[in-house]
């Protein structure tokens, strides 16, 4: 089983802080740690006594795994990593994955460092960013529901078009995304029709947009910046400092979300590792 004890969590918060010191954010997706369901064995420790010194950990979307750790400073190029990476692509492997994609701040060293050494690609990149207050302008006519379950399709649909994801991938993840208690997809109408969806992840106090898309034949017509600044100026009402992910291979959105306030933060690589050939 490989539910996450309450002491196990605490001590990956705990490792997470002193192996960031300041410098970068590692990506450990929090809310799905809190909501392992014990099925499979996606989280690897290493501890010195009782202290944890090393962690990574497995994240599954479709026929992908993302794999995301870290190791105290003061224990690192002891093979440490090295051991748990290991066991995590054993894992991952006799699952039968087809691709398998480590992710690190661009800005940790000791990360690229680690990467340089395995056979892998840079895939992609993905930012981080953080509203600033600014003027929005106009953005009432826009129309911004809750989803509702006749909206699963649509959701589907727009994750392939938008995300290229494979049919199976984008109703394992509605399905997966259905139980996330802080994540709250919004669906973008015109004309009366459900033709995008953007969607807002409560936590820590923040809100952070993800999953932003509207179907190809509705693009360029100056809809997303309607919504965008709608939902952002919703947000700040409520209090919340904004952030936003965006990969960096999307240009024209990266540009659209720098005109709407948002400024970059932090810097996330993925590669490809090519080891299972």
């Amino acid at each position: 089983m490989t539910i996450l004890k309450e002491k196990q969590l605490e001590d990956i918060r705990i490792l997470q802080e002193e192996s960031e010191m300041g410098d970068f954010t590692l990506k450990l997706n929090w809310e799905t740690l809190r909501s392992r369901n014990g099925v499979l064995k996606n989280d690897f420790f290493h501890y010195d006594g009782r202290k944890l010194v090393g962690f990574l950990g497995l994240y599954e979307f479709g026929s992908k795994i993302e794999m995301c750790g870290m190791v105290h400073p003061d224990f690192r190029r002891q093979g440490i990593f090295t051991e748990l990476k290991d066991e995590a692509i054993e894992s991952a492997r006799q699952r039968e994955h087809k691709l398998i994609i480590l992710n690190a701040p661009a800005q940790s060293p000791s990360g690229k460092a680690f990467l340089e050494q395995l056979p892998c690609t840079l895939a992609f990149s993905e930012y981080q960013m953080k509203w600033s207050q600014m003027e929005l302008g106009e953005y009432d006519d826009v129309v911004i529901r809750p989803s509702r379950r006749k909206d699963e399709e649509t959701e589907i649909l727009l994750d392939i078009n938008c995300f290229h994801f494979t049919e199976k991938e984008a109703r394992d993840y509605y399905q997966r995304i259905l139980h996330e208690d802080t994540l709250k997809t919004m669906m973008i109408e015109s004309d009366g029709r459900a033709v995008g969806k953007i969607r807002v992840d409560h936590s820590g106090g923040e809100a952070w947009i993800y999953g932003f898309s509207i179907l190809p034949e509705y693009q360029g017509r100056g809809l997303g910046r309607k919504v965008l600044k709608k939902l952002v100026a919703e947000q700040s009402q409520l209090g919340y400092d904004i952030f936003l992910e965006v990969e960096a291979t999307n240009e024209h959105a990266l540009k659209l979300y720098e005109s709407c306030g948002f400024q970059t933060i932090q810097r996330q690589d993925y590669y490809q590792y090519e080891g299972l050939k």
